[in-house]
């Protein structure tokens, strides 16, 4: 079976002249400490005034054969365990999850600016979420509720377009076809989109809430919605991680060496296209991460991805909760779109990929 070959070289010995890094321990455990240091943040900082030592008490309360009085009320009880936790740990799910989709679609199209967006999955999330708000759906909040099942639907859909698409060029069958063919559909369906809200003008306001990204709905039914996609894809991208450092040389090269680089990146963008897809129908359009986080980890550890794609998952994790949390805390009791700050860290952030992809991506 081709996927099986395929599953087989990606724990198959190095190939000559490919850059593998090794994923050192120190690293690894920088961003477990990292994700462990936002986790700690998000639980003990919020708009709701409670004593952080008693906080700190609640959860040691929680560790087994340990027993503590945190002091605190039930309806603090619930803050913490109701609205803090869920939220951090959703951030966390949707932060990796886009982290490392911008990894693998950087690693599978050799380009320093894609994106987990970059095939047509936000513009058909969005597009979803508009028709199922604008019809009176559902208004994004809920186990039941529409919104984020239309998002899901609308961004797989418009990455099986774009490939569709992509692919259908005859035998020239490049990764930058796949790149146009994302560039169109995106323009489209937002064109789709736009027609939409304006024929449906009162909606707009919580269309835009949505678009901006939030994690302000966030519960339990979200993180387990989300968490079976998210590992998957995880799981999917991370086998063929030594296959992507091989494909870094090239496609002919590649198929030299016995791998077949159009069922790999096919393999890899559905895992990451799913994964987006799962993610951006939770939280809403959160853009940079994706871009921000794998190239800090390239620059500050290594290029290969053995190193960046594990190492983005954690500290896309922990990146996204901090950023979480700087939205419900700088203007609070109101919160900024997590949207807005993703996209202030990132606007910037072009310059130092600009100036540094030769070198990184080589």
């Amino acid at each position: 079976m081709p996927v099986k070959q395929l599953f087989a070289k990606a724990v198959a010995p190095r190939s000559p002249g490919v850059v593998t890094e090794k994923l050192r321990i120190p690293s690894l455990l920088t961003g477990v400490l990292a994700i462990a240091v936002a986790t700690a943040a998000g639980l003990l900082l919020g708009p709701a005034d409670i004593d952080r030592t008693n906080v700190l008490k609640e959860l040691l309360d929680r560790v087994p054969l340990i027993s503590v009085d945190s002091g605190l009320s039930a309806i603090q009880k619930n803050i913490i365990w109701e609205v803090r936790l869920p939220r951090v740990a959703l951030g966390a799910l949707v932060g990796g999850t886009l982290a490392l989709s911008g990894a693998s679609y950087q690693a599978v199209f050799r380009n320093p600016l894609a994106d987990p967006y970059l095939l047509g999955a936000a513009a058909g999330a969005g597009l979803g979420a508009t028709v199922a708000i604008v019809t009176g759906s559902g208004d994004g909040v809920g186990t039941f509720d529409l919104v984020p099942l239309l998002a899901f639907v609308g961004a797989l859909a418009a990455v099986a377009l774009t490939y569709l698409l992509g692919y259908s060029s005859g035998t020239q069958r490049s990764p930058a076809a796949l790149l146009l063919a994302g560039v169109a559909v995106a323009s489209f369906l937002t064109a789709v989109q736009t027609f939409i809200q304006q024929q449906n003008v009162e909606t707009i306001r919580q269309v835009y809430s949505w678009i901006l990204g939030r994690l302000n709905t966030a519960s339990w039914d979200e993180v387990s919605l989300l968490a079976p996609y998210a590992f998957a894809s995880a799981v999917l991208i991370l086998v063929c991680r030594r296959i992507l450092d091989v494909m870094r040389l090239g496609d002919f090269e590649a198929s030299s060496l016995g791998i077949r680089p159009q069922l790999v990146r096919l393999v890899v963008i559905c895992a990451a296209s799913l994964g987006t897809a799962a993610a951006v129908a939770v939280s809403g359009l959160i853009a940079f991460v994706g871009i921000i986080v794998p190239h800090t980890v390239r620059l500050l550890i290594g290029a290969s991805n053995r190193v960046v794609l594990p190492l983005s998952i954690l500290f896309g994790a922990a990146f996204l909760v901090f950023v979480d949390l700087l939205g419900r805390s700088l203007a609070s009791p109101a919160e900024i779109p997590i949207g807005v700050i993703t996209a202030f860290c990132g606007a910037p952030f072009f310059v130092i990929v600009l100036r540094s992809s030769k070198r990184t991506l080589g």
